[in-house]
């Protein structure tokens, strides 16, 4: 399997590298059964995360007809406080640029297609209700956007991990961590997703939330 995690500029950089570790090291463990690469909607460059000057390069384009897992991350930058607009640096801000370019059909693309399963972390799962893919699912995201991703139509569970099936969203910045072992649980089994939790040296915490069969 392969797994694309996307970055786009003000991305937050721990929420791609949390999974990416994870889910690489996985992956290793269980004989190459799973890669994991990082990508753009644009393809190969340097993208500059939301924590100047961190930057991290993506190697390819995001090609949901490829990958049977797609990461999102949110934004790094600050939460809008009141009911002004919100300011350039400012978390929603950030997320809206980012809707501004080739990402949403590419996402789109992901969302509709049943051999993927889209996962989030922190404010992904509001990139994606803000792109108006995700009403009416159950997800997740940082305990500050909850209200901002209810009012999408997104069925919003206060839970660590949510997992709604082909829609799998975790909460606050860390729980990219707890959102690659289960990941790694759900597609590769028990085995892979125990040797990570060791090496890494993480105890799984909070409670992963199924939607109803």
């Amino acid at each position: 399997m392969l797994a694309q995690i996307v970055l786009f500029d003000g991305f937050d950089p721990l929420d791609v590298v949390a999974p990416y570790e994870v889910l690489h090291a996985g992956g290793a463990a269980a004989d190459g059964a799973l890669t994991v690469e990082l990508v753009t909607a644009e393809g190969p460059r340097e993208v500059t995360a939301g924590i100047a000057p961190l930057s991290l390069r993506a190697v390819g384009r995001l090609d949901p007809a490829r990958a049977g897992l797609v990461v999102v991350p949110g934004a790094a930058g600050r939460m809008p406080r009141g009911t002004g607009p919100a300011d350039d640096g400012s978390v929603p801000a950030i997320l809206a640029r980012a809707l501004d370019t080739g990402l949403p059909p590419l996402l789109k693309e992901a969302v509709d297609r049943t051999d993927v399963c889209v996962a989030t972390v922190c404010g992904g799962s509001l990139l994606l209700a803000m792109a108006g893919l995700i009403g009416g699912r159950h997800a997740v995201t940082h305990h500050e956007g909850m209200d901002a991703l209810a009012s999408t139509g997104v069925r919003a569970v206060r839970a660590r991990v949510v997992d709604d099936g082909d829609l799998v969203s975790a909460g606050g910045v860390t729980s990219g961590l707890d959102l690659g072992l289960h990941l790694l649980e759900r597609e590769l089994g028990p085995q892979p997703a125990l040797f990570v939790e060791r090496l890494f040296a993480h105890e799984r915490r909070g409670v992963v939330w199924r939607a109803p069969a």
